[in-house]
């Protein structure tokens, strides 16, 4: 007898293996190749676990890593949108909504509905838990940069204050990352990585 409901989660398990398909414009550690959406995710969510200790607020990490694993899935249907891409943002929420909606709807309902809800309670970015997943999405690419020595910042001509108006989430989920933060940014301005 067809078992329904698991027919339905390995639908969802085989779609979201495209988003290893999706490349980012951060380079890997050491200046390898383009980071793909799963690595990123799977990064930031090994780092929130070893990082939880310097969140501002007390949070539960397993919905954090949980967070951080599916928040960029929708980008198997929109693509990643580079976070400086003014042009490519002003479409971004539209993209996404509608992956949203198409990519969840291949779970049960119950798992579409915990999974929907925790990738809006990230994208509102309002509670403690997702005010430390933003923290991580902004950290990651950032120690991927600062190891690659602002190559990605310079190619695309980034500049300090691009960096900081983005990075300014970070505050709100750990201040001690941010001042991490801010010490990477400020080298990189000086070395003239950044403009």
């Amino acid at each position: 007898m067809k078992n329904e409901r698991l027919e339905k989660q390995i639908d969802f398990i085989l779609e979201i293996d495209k988003e290893k398909s999706i490349l980012r414009q951060t380079h890997l550690t050491d200046h390898g190749r383009r980071e793909n959406d799963a690595e990123h995710a799977w990064h930031m969510a090994v780092m929130a676990y070893l990082l939880k200790e310097y969140s501002n607020e007390d949070i539960d990490i397993t919905k954090v890593m949980i967070m951080c694993l599916i928040h960029d899935v929708v980008e198997i249907d929109a693509g990643d949108t580079y976070c400086y891409d003014e042009e490519a943002k002003k479409s971004q929420a539209a993209r996404e909504e509608a992956a949203k909606q198409r990519i969840f709807a291949l779970l049960p309902e119950d798992q579409k509905a915990e999974l929907t809800s925790l990738f809006e309670e990230f994208e509102a970015n309002e509670t403690a838990e997702a005010h430390f997943a933003h923290t991580m999405d902004n950290f990651q690419p950032l120690l991927l940069n600062n190891s690659n020595d602002g190559m990605d910042w310079a190619s695309h001509g980034v500049s300090a204050e691009q960096v900081y108006g983005r990075q300014g989430l970070s505050k709100m989920g750990s201040d001690i990352l941010y001042e991490k933060t801010d010490e990477i940014i400020k080298y990189h301005k000086e070395a003239g990585h950044l403009k």
